[in-house]
């Protein structure tokens, strides 16, 4: 999991909830993580210009081109990098086909890309128009390599009830460019503020960070079939506190959710949790936490977001 300020890569033990450090300094606001064949991944932000003038959020400008994906190998070694700092724009959920394939979302880059372990082969697969500003920005990322999709986020404004999830196909369609593709579609509109997916099974599975009641929660829906919308989606847990990093255990029915106020939380996968109810703190830090990967490993998890406030917290107050 990742903790945005400072930036750190850490490791939480389930059963009694030991956190250690991986990586000390991570980076410049790590935001999304992925363990792919051994080897951990995870993106970053980069340093924002700080307009003094502006308080919280409003004050802190990511557009600069200073984001990248890094890399360590988890039996040990040396943090390198797979996309050098400057090639991305802003570094936001992390995720893996399970192949050696990454592919990530760059918020104010307003792209979708994704790259080699080995830092081979990028590729912008969605470009959105400078133009749409925040409402072109993409945040998470979730991919479906046996039905050969691409899903993602774009959350619009701060508790704006404009977010939407997307759906693509992996690859673009011959002659189509990531700018210019016609299989794109909306599955779902006018959500709080949706943030990090995950796939499990026949499920997506997304937290949203948005006013409550339907924002700071944790949502499942069944994948739509070809060229219909979304469900109405189910929320499983509810109360958190800027929620943001998610993996999904489907083995064990749990998925575990992490906040800018530091808590990782378990949720059990059942229908009718109550908001707020059966959920269990894990663990709490003193420190923000953004994107998580899973117990086992090839999760997307992560990512988390949330912009540094003036004084090098998180901007939202715990």
């Amino acid at each position: 999991m990742l903790q945005v300020v400072p930036g750190k890569l850490l490791r939480l033990s389930l059963p009694d909830g030991r956190v250690e450090i991986l990586v000390e300094d991570a980076g410049a606001f790590p935001d999304g993580v992925v363990v792919e064949s051994g080897t951990v991944c995870w993106t970053t932000m980069g340093e924002p210009v700080v307009n003094a003038a502006e308080p919280g959020e409003a004050g802190q400008d990511f557009s600069r081109r200073n984001g990248g994906v890094h890399a360590m190998d988890l039996d040990g070694g040396t943090p390198r990098e797979v996309v050098p700092v400057g090639v991305i724009t802003t570094g936001k959920q992390l995720t893996s086909d399970g192949a050696g394939t990454l592919y990530w979302g760059d918020r104010e880059g307003h792209r979708i890309s994704r790259v080699r372990v080995d830092g081979s082969g990028l590729t912008d697969l969605v470009v959105n128009p400078p133009e749409e500003g925040i409402m072109g920005e993409c945040i998470g990322v979730a991919v479906d390599p046996a039905r050969g999709h691409l899903y993602w986020t774009q959350k619009g404004p701060v508790k704006g009830d404009k977010g939407r999830i997307f759906r693509a196909a992996l690859e673009t369609p011959p002659g189509e460019s990531a700018g210019n593709r016609s299989d794109i579609e909306v599955l779902w509109s006018g959500l709080p503020e949706p943030i990090d997916l995950h796939i499990e099974g026949d499920w997506l599975y997304w937290t949203d960070r948005g006013a409550p009641p339907g924002g700071n929660t944790l949502n499942r829906a069944p994948l739509p079939a070809a060229d219909a919308s979304g469900s109405a989606p189910e929320i499983l847990a509810g109360g958190f506190e800027e929620a943001i990093g998610l993996a999904v255990d489907g083995e064990a029915g749990v998925a575990y959710v992490s906040d800018l106020c530091g808590h990782i939380r378990a949720v059990p996968l059942t229908s009718g949790t109550a908001i707020g109810g059966r959920q269990r703190d894990i663990a709490t830090l003193s420190h923000p936490l953004t994107g998580m990967a899973g117990p086992g490993g090839e999760d997307g998890g992560l990512r988390r977001k949330n912009r540094p406030s003036r004084s090098g917290q998180m901007s939202h107050k715990c």
